[in-house]
């Protein structure tokens, strides 16, 4: 297909199709003449991973580049595959991470990681993020310890598991976008879904709040 169809079928506009050609998140297209070039399936999917990565992951050209990198690195392990994923999505801001409440609030993390029995690298970036949220919440007045994480950890435990079960043990290149896309996916669906349970709890427990001052918050007339 022409770059125009290719841009016709993914909804990526030409010129940014350039762009990331240009800077070679997108495979060059065959040659058929000096000017013009024909693009397949592997463009458009690739196209459609790096929009998913972008517009819903809410990830820079520059963390999909990396992305893109690990999963088409055939000599990477599935455990330096998810590594990557990882530092893509919490690549910890190097700014806060010598603070004397950010390294405390670390040992409260690694503490609790041990106490759950679980295997993490050292540097694992989610930990360092962890404990930044950690500090934020204390220094903004809204304290929880880290204990208060204890059964999201255990459904996220859970959850991981069951997306793992989707991995087959002997994955093959075929698979590793696949592995790559459902990591940083589902992070984006677990967030939303958190959203969506707070939002329900808040309308339940909460439903009598539009009662303020003496005075009901006036409400829209019935249809009919």
């Amino acid at each position: 297909m022409r770059i125009s169809d290719l841009s016709r079928k993914s909804g990526v506009p030409v010129a940014t199709i350039k762009f990331y050609l240009r800077e070679k998140l997108l495979p060059p297209g065959t040659l058929t003449g000096r000017n013009q070039a024909i693009y397949g399936d592997v463009h458009l999917r690739r196209l459609l991973l790096i929009r998913s990565f972008t517009n819903i992951a809410q990830l820079d050209l520059s963390s999909v580049g990396e992305l893109l990198s690990a999963i088409a690195d055939d000599g990477l392990p599935l455990p330096g595959l998810y590594e990557a994923a990882d530092r893509a999505v919490f690549g910890v801001d190097p700014s806060a991470t010598g603070s004397a409440e950010v390294n405390h609030a670390k040992i409260e993390v690694n503490e609790f990681l041990d106490k759950l029995g679980w295997r993490i690298s050292a540097d694992t970036p989610a930990a360092g993020r962890l404990a930044q949220v950690l500090v934020a919440l204390r220094a903004l007045g809204c304290e929880c310890g880290i204990e208060f994480f204890e059964p999201c950890a255990q459904a996220a435990e859970r959850f991981a598991a069951q997306e793992l079960d989707l991995v087959p043990e002997d994955l093959d290149r075929t698979e590793r976008a696949p592995a790559v896309v459902r990591s940083v996916m589902l992070g984006v669906a677990t967030a939303a879904l958190h959203r969506m349970a707070r939002e329900h709890l808040v309308n339940e427990r909460f439903a009598n709040s539009a009662v303020t001052h003496g005075s009901e918050v006036p409400q829209p007339a019935p249809v009919g």
